[in-house]
């Protein structure tokens, strides 16, 4: 098992740990932990179950797809970053091989 395996693997368990403490089934956690996906969008779902303790099933899904979200619109403005440094790049230093045009 690599390192980032372990990590996402304990992750997981802590996240499926306190929502089996709450009463819900190691199934359900099992799911939002896939879903979820990375190690830091586990550990924010398992602050929020431990600070909110959600009293149902659709508490958890949402606050599990509101974080989905959440992390997709990062995903969105990084990659719209990166293209707009390479729009700007290219605006200042034009394009790579315009001096060999001249």
């Amino acid at each position: 098992m690599t390192e980032s395996q372990r990590i996402w693997a304990e992750a997981r368990d802590r996240l499926v740990a306190s929502i089996t403490a709450l009463g819900y089934s190691k199934e359900l956690g099992v799911l939002i932990a896939e879903q979820l996906k990375s190690p830091r969008a586990m550990d924010r779902m398992n602050a929020y179950v431990k600070g909110v303790r959600p009293t149902s099933e659709e508490m958890l899904v949402d606050e599990m797809l509101a974080i989905c979200s959440d992390v997709d619109a990062w995903k969105e403005r990084k990659k719209s970053q990166e293209a707009q440094a390479r729009y700007n790049a290219w605006l200042v230093f034009g394009r790579p091989d315009e001096e060999e045009d001249e």
